[in-house]
């Protein structure tokens, strides 16, 4: 590099990942070919939802997911997002966007997270289109009712939601 210095580039992709899905894997992978190192944080409890998985599970099915990626691993995310990616070395902050109304959220954030860590770029990557329409809250609720979700997780991860259906809450409200 022509006595220039070379540079490390580790990148976060935080989420709940209640499941992981291959829409997630997508951005992951992706994410992956472009940064040196990716870290995939799972979010622990939330103050908006109750997670159908623990967090340990949801790490755990997120290692599975991507254990064939040699750069990538998985995390727990237990504090702010960006001091979190500070805690990892990550200088990057990578966010899937299915929709415009996803970008409109993400854009939100991402103005938050710069106020907090101007040092932390937000990288956004689009869904491929044969993912576009998932989402990790669509699949429980498909499953939740015997739908076969197959074809939107890992097998690993729709065994698991087959082995969770007894106790998913099928109340109408």
């Amino acid at each position: 590099m022509s006595g220039e210095e070379c540079r490390h580039i580790t990148a976060v992709c935080p989420g709940t990942y209640d499941p992981v899905t291959y829409g997630h894997l997508d951005i992951i992978e992706r994410a992956a070919r472009v940064f040196d190192a990716v870290v995939v944080s799972v979010t622990g409890p939330s103050v908006k939802k109750v997670p159908l998985f623990d967090a340990d599970e949801r790490i755990a099915l997120c290692e599975r997911a991507v254990r064939h990626l040699d750069n990538v691993r998985v995390a727990s995310l237990n504090s702010l997002v960006t001091e979190h990616a500070r805690a990892v070395g990550a200088v990057v902050m990578v966010k899937g966007l299915r929709a415009i109304s996803d970008f409109d959220y993400e854009f939100q954030m991402a103005q938050i997270n710069r106020h907090l860590a101007p040092e932390i770029v937000t990288v956004y990557i689009p869904a491929s289109p044969q993912y576009s329409f998932i989402s990790s809250s669509g699949v429980r609720e498909i499953a939740a009712w015997g739908g076969n979700v197959d074809g939107w997780v890992p097998p690993h991860v729709a065994e698991a939601l087959r082995g969770r259906g007894a106790r998913l809450d099928r109340s109408t409200g």
